[in-house]
């Protein structure tokens, strides 16, 4: 268990510029870049009718409307200005299968084998510890359940990777690091990744799907 004091340091990266002083101007950065992706990413998983799925670093819950209306979803996030906007999204829309709650990613309040599926959108180079937050996703998705992460990670070529890297100090100063890599990452979570893709060609970003195998996550197949 975190202790209160550890869950009080883990809101720093949530209270970076881009996450408060810049939340009513998210949308508009983050929608036309973002949205797309993460539509055409959860229309692949064609969710059943029923299933409860978490979505963790909802933030102001661009995603939402991406979900089909039978299933029933739940996102976190801890930025409470994000969080207001999500809620008047799902006010304005009418949508009574979503609901969003302001908790740590790391220390989430849910029961073990809660979900059918956890959903991760570029939220793991924001959270402090990503393993932590794996682990949780972990904890509370189903056996057979999805773990779905989509996120930006450090290119393998020497050239673009040490030029992510080199912004590594700005970025974590905004609320992100660029510095994470794909197959460590993998790796040191212990995730059992059943599909890794792009959406396109010349996307920046992978797509993750892990499954939690019943009788728990098997280590990490050879990439």
């Amino acid at each position: 268990m975190i202790s209160a004091r550890r869950v009080k340091e883990l809101r720093n990266p949530h209270e970076s510029k881009i996450y408060s002083e810049f939340s009513h101007l998210y949308d508009r950065i983050s929608f036309p870049f973002f949205y797309d992706r993460i539509h055409t990413v959860i229309s692949s998983l064609n969710i059943p009718s029923g299933a409860k799925v978490l979505e963790v670093g909802i933030g102001t819950g661009f995603s939402l409307g991406a979900y089909p209306a039978h299933c029933e979803v739940t996102g976190i996030d801890l930025a409470p200005d994000m969080l207001a906007r999500a809620r008047q999204k799902i006010s304005e829309n009418g949508w009574t299968h979503l609901r969003v709650l302001e908790m740590n990613a790391l220390d989430l309040d849910f029961s073990d084998n809660t979900f059918d599926y956890v959903m991760a959108f570029h939220v793991v180079t924001v959270v402090p510890d990503p393993v932590q937050m794996v682990a949780e996703a972990k904890r509370v998705c189903k056996p057979g359940g999805k773990i779905v992460i989509v996120n930006h990670f450090t290119s393998d070529f020497p050239l673009l990777g040490s030029l992510t890297e080199a912004l590594d100090p700005i970025t974590r100063w905004l609320g992100w690091r660029t510095d994470l890599k794909l197959k460590p990452f993998i790796e040191t979570t212990n995730l059992t990744v059943e599909q890794i893709y792009k959406t396109s060609k010349t996307s920046l970003y992978t797509v993750l799907v892990g499954t939690k195998h019943r009788n728990g996550f098997h280590p990490t197949r050879e990439l």
